[in-house]
């Protein structure tokens, strides 16, 4: 075995508490390297061989490179003291190879000292246990950009304008929102995310100027106390955008940094070169994408970390919000969203922390900093296979099992799936406006782990380039849009929810065709089981296992031929 590939850590990733008296440990090694992973654990404190349990390993995933492995083991113990067994998958069933690893390094023989084993103290792990929102696994989130979303009127010649500039507001409201709230309840929505909603100079708010205040552009804290009630009395969640990396240039802080230079009191809220401070040409300061016109908050100061605490609990402690999504999430350091975290659920215990970031990793979302994550790998893979086909089915599936094997097990309950944002060209626009490609996309979202986060209008065949054309005004005119891609949705959504196994489950793949674009694979739990058939290419295939099964989107019955560019679901 190539061993150079094993990857083992005894941290918040490869070594956790899932529950009381529950620990997974998971290990890495390269794709089909070994023929089975044991794991072996016993007490550190009890040296009696009664306490020595061997595990088979589930492989959870395999990414192409790397096979993932898994055990959850039941104990309760003060510490448990554990290691691996691989047998060589190049061994015959008369003469296996065995090789033992603990504490970083490898043994011909059985392990007998504790002290190359590795350590996991069972009290500490539970007391850092990730816990998340009950509420928030397999949930559908609805993604709002409040300017566009809906007017307090009816929509004029100006909403629908196309393309869309950066510049102008088109009237969307809170108030609009609320009115709305049957439409989103009706499609199947459980959590709506709204961007910005605090004053601010521009359409995107994504420069604060007052934390505390609603733009006026959008209403009053007033509209805002009933939108969120009244979407809790419908039973779906709200969750507000915080932009805590950067703020506007007329925000109270930057301003006196501005007027006052070296002297300003605030000087250490930002990150200043030179003074004075330059309003115009190249910024003297750090900002956000090197636009002078979003000063990097310095979060590691004290006064500022103080400030935006005070921020999440205001609006948490006086509004009733259910979380946050976190903008530019990944240029504040580690310490600043740790300390947030704790704030954050001592104010609320199951508010959702939601980080944006552009790649996937799991430093951020291990039980101690955010609880998700926008999951643009999914978005990625899902956009390259389904729109552009550049590139195969094998890849394809790899992408989705690199995120399974590397990411926490309660994390992939969360991930929020999208294939567009008000950050990116609509999915219809990508895939060449081709609404068949829209709805494979949507299907892969929405029986696919996680929270499937649509972008408003694209259950109805929104378009639109990239930002800022992917923030064109809502279609409400039934004229406008497509209501074959609405009904299309809504059964996406319904079939979801009414089977588990979709969201909570375990994933075979059954058939992966390069050739035909073919991939059919297999969703189940204890209760039942759901095969899945997407197919990405031209010509009829057969697939006549399954023939005989019931589609649930059509609720037909298989004849076992599989059309061009179609999915099946079928129980």
């Amino acid at each position: 075995m190539e061993k150079s590939s094993v990857h083992h850590i005894m941290n918040n990733e490869y070594c956790y508490a899932i529950d009381k008296d529950k620990i997974l440990i998971k290990i890495s090694l390269k794709a089909g390297d070994v023929k089975h992973v044991y794991l072996h654990y016993l007490d550190k404190y009890i040296r009696d061989k009664n306490t020595h349990k061997k595990l088979k390993m589930t492989k959870v995933a395999s990414d192409g490179l790397l096979d993932y492995y898994e055990a959850t083991i039941n104990v309760h113990m003060l510490c448990v003291r554990y290691y691996f067994e691989f047998i060589s998958a190049n061994s015959s069933s008369n003469s296996h190879i065995h090789d033992f690893y603990g504490n970083n390094r490898f043994f011909s023989k059985e392990i007998t000292d504790l002290s190359y084993m590795y350590d996991c103290p069972q009290p500490v792990k539970e007391e850092e246990m990730y816990i998340i929102p009950e509420w928030a696994k397999g949930a559908v989130v609805y993604e709002i950009f409040p300017d566009r979303f809906a007017p307090n009127g009816t929509p004029n010649k100006k909403w629908y304008k196309a393309p869309m500039t950066s510049h102008g507001m088109l009237g969307g409201t809170l108030k609009g929102i609320t009115s709305k709230l049957n439409y989103i309840k009706d499609l199947g929505v459980d959590v709506i995310y709204m961007t910005p909603i605090f004053k601010s100079n521009s359409n995107h708010k994504y420069d604060t100027l007052d934390y505390f205040d609603i733009d006026p552009d959008f209403g009053t804290k007033d509209d805002l106390h009933e939108l969120i009630d009244s979407a809790h009395a419908m039973g779906m969640k709200v969750i507000l955008d915080g932009v805590f990396n950067h703020t506007s240039p007329d925000f109270f802080a930057f301003k006196d940094l501005i007027e006052n230079g070296e002297n300003s009191k605030f000087k250490d809220w930002y990150y200043p070169e030179s003074f004075p401070i330059k309003t115009t040409g190249k910024p003297n300061f750090l900002t956000f994408a090197y636009y002078g016109g979003m000063p990097k908050l310095n979060c590691a100061n004290k006064e500022v970390r103080d400030y935006v605490f005070n921020v999440v609990t205001y609006w948490i402690n006086e509004f009733n919000i259910d979380g946050w999504r976190l903008d530019a999430a990944d240029e504040v350091g580690h310490d600043f969203w740790k300390q947030l975290r704790k704030v954050v659920k001592q104010t609320k215990s199951d508010a959702l922390l939601t980080g944006e970031i552009w790649h996937f990793t799991s430093s951020y979302i291990s039980g101690d900093e955010w609880d998700t994550i926008m999951n643009y790998n999914f978005r990625t893979a899902v956009v390259d296979y389904i729109a552009t086909h550049s590139i195969s089915a094998t890849d394809f599936v790899h992408e989705f099992e690199y995120t399974r094997g590397v990411s926490h097990a309660k994390t992939h309950q969360i991930l929020w799936n999208l294939i567009d944002s008000h950050d990116t060209g609509r999915f219809l626009h990508c895939a060449d406006e081709n609404k068949t490609a829209l709805k494979l996309a949507a299907a892969l979202q929405m029986i696919t782990p996680g929270m499937p986060m649509i972008y408003y209008g694209d259950e109805v065949g929104m378009t639109g380039g990239n930002d800022p054309d992917c923030r064109r005004g809502m279609l409400w005119d039934e004229e406008k849009q497509d209501l074959d891609m609405l009904k299309w949705y809504k059964t996406l959504i319904q079939i979801r929810k009414s089977h588990p196994c979709i969201i909570e489950g375990g994933r075979t793949y059954l058939t992966v065709e390069n050739d035909t674009d073919l991939i059919i694979f297999k969703a189940f739990d204890e209760k039942e089981e759901l095969y899945i058939i997407l197919h990405n290419g031209e010509n009829t295939v057969s697939v006549n296992s399954l023939k005989g099964k019931t589609n649930l989107l059509t609720n037909e019955t298989f004849d076992g031929n599989v059309n061009d560019y179609s999915v099946y679901i079928l129980k």
